[in-house]
C-alpha cells in the first residue's frame, strides 16, 4: 500500500511541476465550435453574393424582331399577362405591389420584356412551324390565335388563365397531303438581377423524375444541365416569385444554362422539349402547355399542383422544414387576428417559450444550483491547485451530488437552435412578409435600417446572462471556461444579427424578455 501512495504521489508532484508546461486551452471544444458557428453564420449573412465564374461556354441568344407580331392581354383576378405570338413577355401581379411605401411604383412584374419572356412553341418536321416573329392573326377578346402555312397546315392557338397558371393550347390540323409531325418545346429566359437572402435557393429549378433538382446562379455560371424525364417541369425560383413551364407531354428534354448575349446583366435559360408528335393527314392533334407565374406561398402552389403536378414541392423550408412549416402556418393565422407581422411575432414567441417553460424552469434551476455550489468549488479549486487530476474528479463528483451540470447555462440557447433556424427560413420566404411593416421597421424580412433592434436585443441578452451568472468563478474548469465564453456571447450576437432579418431579431428580443422574467419568479418561488 505504501508503494502505490508513494507512486500516486510522485505522479500529484510530477503533475504539478508540469503543469505550468502544458497549456490548457481557453474553451473547452465544444465551446469553441459554438463560437466558430456563431462566426461562420454572421460572415455568411453578410457575403451571400454569387461570384461570377469566367469558364462558361454560353449560348448565344439571336435577337428577334418582333416589331410586326400583334399582342393581347390575357387577365385573370390575379394576374394580367401580355401575349404576343409564341412569347409571354410581361405578366403583372395584381395582388402584390413592388413597394408598399408607394402606390405609384405599381405591381410586381414577372418576364418584363424582351430579355425576360417565357416562349412556348412548336418545331416541325416535314413542313414549317410558326416562329417567334410570325405574324399570327389575334383575337384579342377571346384568346385564340389562328395562322396557316404554305402547306396548308393550319395552327390553332388558344391562351387562357386561371388564377396563376397561363395554359396554352394548340391545335394542329395537317391538311398537307402528307403526314407530318409536332413536336413541344417551351423556354423561359431571364436575368439574375433579383438575388435574395442568404438562406434562400434561388437560380433555376426543375421536377425530373418526381424529384426536384436545384441549380443556383452560381451552378449555372459554372456549367450547364440537361435532363430526361417522363414528367416534369422547369422555371426559376426568387426569394417571392416562381415561374415554371410545363408540357403535358411524356418523354421530355429539360435543360438549365446560361446565355451569351449583349445585354448588361447575365442572362439564363431553362427550356423542356418533348418528343416528336405524329399528325397524319387529314388528322388533328392537340398539344398543353402551362405556364405558372406567381409567389411562392405553399397554399397556392398547392392548388397549382393540380394543374402542374409536382409545383407543390418547390418551396424550400429548410433542415428544420418540420418546424418551418408550422411556424409559418402560425404566424399567418395570428397576422389574420391581429393584422400586424410584427405583434405576431410577438405573440408567437410567447407561445413557444410558454410550451418550453418546464424544460426552461429545470434548465435555470440547475443554473441556480450551480451558483450555490460556488463556494465549495472555489475549496476544491484551493485544496487541489497542485492535482489537477483530483480537482477534475472531485468537482464532477460535486457535480453529480448536486444533480447538475456546468453546460446547463447553454442548454436554453441550444434548445432555441432549431427554432431560430426555422423562423429565419419562414421569415424569409414568407411572401406575406414582404414589406411587413412594424413601428419604424419597414420590412420585417430585411435587417434593422438603424441597428436599433440588434442593440436592443444585445442588452437584453447580457441582462439575461448576468441574472444566470450569479456569480463569478475562477479558475480552469468547465464551469469557469463557460461562464468567461458567455460574457461574449451578448457582442457576438449583436454583431451577427445585425445584418439578420428584423422580425428574426425581434423574436430573440421578445424571447430574452421573457427569459429574464422566467429568471425573476425562479429565483422568487425558490426564496419562499
Amino acid at each position: 500500500m505504501v508503494k502505490f501512495l508513494d507512486k500516486n504521489s510522485g505522479f500529484n508532484q510530477w503533475n504539478a511541476n508540469n503543469s505550468a508546461a502544458v497549456k490548457k486551452p481557453r474553451f473547452s471544444g465544444v465551446l469553441w465550435w459554438i463560437i466558430l458557428f456563431l462566426i461562420s453564420w454572421w460572415l455568411v449573412s453578410v457575403w451571400f453574393g454569387p461570384k461570377k465564374h469566367t469558364d462558361v461556354v454560353a449560348t448565344p441568344a439571336p435577337a428577334v424582331d418582333m416589331s410586326a407580331v400583334p399582342s393581347f392581354n390575357e387577365s385573370t383576378d390575379v394576374i394580367d399577362a401580355r401575349v404576343q405570338g409564341l412569347r409571354i413577355n410581361r405578366i403583372q401581379l395584381k395582388d402584390f405591389a413592388k413597394s408598399k411605401k408607394s402606390e405609384t411604383d405599381g405591381p410586381v412584374t414577372l418576364l418584363n420584356g424582351d430579355a425576360d419572356f417565357a416562349e412556348i412553341g412548336l418545331l416541325a418536321t416535314g413542313t414549317t412551324a410558326p416562329a417567334a416573329n410570325t405574324a399570327w392573326r389575334v383575337d384579342g377578346t377571346s384568346g385564340i390565335m389562328t395562322w396557316r402555312n404554305a402547306d396548308g397546315v393550319s395552327y390553332r392557338r388558344t391562351v387562357s388563365g386561371d388564377n396563376y397558371i397561363i395554359t396554352v393550347t394548340d391545335e394542329i390540323t395537317n391538311n398537307s397531303g402528307r403526314d407530318i409531325s409536332i413536336a413541344p418545346y417551351a423556354r423561359i429566359v431571364r436575368d439574375n438581377a433579383d438575388k435574395s437572402s442568404a438562406g434562400v435557393f434561388t437560380g433555376a429549378m426543375a421536377y425530373i423524375n418526381s424529384d426536384i433538382e436545384r441549380e443556383d446562379w452560381r451552378d449555372l455560371d459554372r456549367r450547364a444541365y440537361a435532363y430526361t424525364t417522363t414528367n416534369g417541369f422547369v422555371g426559376f425560383a426568387d426569394q417571392y416569385w416562381e415561374t415554371f413551364v410545363a408540357i403535358d407531354s411524356p418523354d421530355q428534354t429539360i435543360r438549365m444554362k446560361k446565355l451569351d448575349d449583349n445585354y448588361d446583366v447575365a442572362r439564363f435559360q431553362v427550356d423542356a422539349a418533348a418528343g416528336p408528335r405524329q399528325v397524319a393527314n387529314g388528322q388533328t392533334e392537340t398539344i398543353t402547355t402551362h405556364l405558372y407565374a406567381g409567389p411562392r406561398e405553399q397554399r397556392i402552389l398547392s392548388a397549382a399542383a393540380t394543374v402542374i403536378p409536382g409545383v407543390d414541392k418547390t418551396m424550400d423550408y429548410g433542415w428544420f422544414w418540420f418546424l418551418a412549416r408550422p411556424m409559418l402556418w402560425a404566424l399567418n393565422g395570428l397576422y389574420g387576428i391581429v393584422m400586424n407581422y410584427g405583434v405576431a411575432i410577438i405573440l408567437l414567441t410567447l407561445a413557444l417559450r410558454g410550451i418550453l417553460w418546464p424544460l426552461t424552469r429545470k434548465s435555470y434551476t440547475s443554473m441556480m444550483a450551480m451558483q450555490k455550489m460556488q463556494p465549495e468549488m472555489a475549496r476544491i479549486q484551493k485544496l487541489y491547485a497542485n492535482d489537477k487530476p483530483r480537482m477534475q474528479m472531485e468537482m464532477m463528483r460535486l457535480y453529480q451530488t448536486h444533480k447538475t451540470s456546468p453546460m446547463s447555462g447553454c442548454l436554453p440557447m441550444l434548445i432555441q437552435i432549431p427554432i431560430f433556424f426555422a423562423l429565419y427560413k419562414a421569415l424569409l420566404i414568407s411572401v406575406q412578409m414582404r414589406s411587413a411593416q412594424f413601428l419604424w421597421i419597414s420590412d420585417l424580412a430585411v435587417m434593422d435600417p438603424y441597428f436599433i433592434l440588434p442593440v436592443l436585443m444585445g442588452a437584453t441578452m447580457w441582462w439575461q446572462q448576468r441574472l444566470q451568472s450569479g456569480g463569478a468563478t475562477t479558475g480552469n474548469d468547465v464551469a469557469a471556461q463557460t461562464q468567461r465564453m458567455m460574457k461574449w456571447m451578448p457582442v457576438l450576437f449583436t454583431v451577427m444579427f445585425a445584418w439578420m432579418p428584423a422580425g428574426l431579431v425581434l423574436y430573440w428580443t421578445v424571447s430574452n424578455l421573457f427569459g429574464i422574467g422566467q429568471m425573476y419568479i425562479i429565483k422568487r418561488s425558490t426564496r419562499k
